[in-house]
């Protein structure tokens, strides 16, 4: 696990390859710490450390193993996580799931990208 970036960290979790790498080196160019998992299983593998709380968690919906409504589930069961924003990615809906705070249309542009993470985590003075 990477030290927190200037911004802070942002899990990643989405299973298709470009999408995930693409999104993390956006990010990092950005300078948030980012954490990926290509599925919910794998997430929540990261989350089981009492020691990670991301400052964000950005969720694809479809995947295969554990899918985003139910990591959405699982995470509301953890005190700690309770709090943490999620941003749902999605071409599959327009609504905001239960449990998450924001939804961002795929495909979507880098700006619209970046303009979602700031609405969900505002840079500190």
């Amino acid at each position: 696990m990477a030290s927190a970036g200037k911004h802070g960290s942002v899990l990643v979790v989405e299973d298709e390859d470009d999408i995930r790498a693409a999104i993390a080196e956006i990010l990092e160019s950005e300078g948030y710490d980012v954490t990926v998992a290509s599925n919910g299983r794998e997430a929540m593998e990261e989350l089981s450390d009492v020691r990670y709380v991301p400052r964000l968690i950005l969720l694809d919906l479809m995947m295969p193993e554990m899918n985003g409504h139910e990591l959405l589930a699982r995470r509301q069961a953890i005190p700690r996580l309770r709090n943490v924003p999620v941003m749902v990615l999605t071409a599959v809906t327009t609504d905001v799931p239960p449990g998450a705070n924001g939804l961002l249309r795929k495909p979507f542009s880098v700006e619209e990208l970046l303009e979602a993470v700031r609405s969900m985590m505002p840079i500190a003075a």
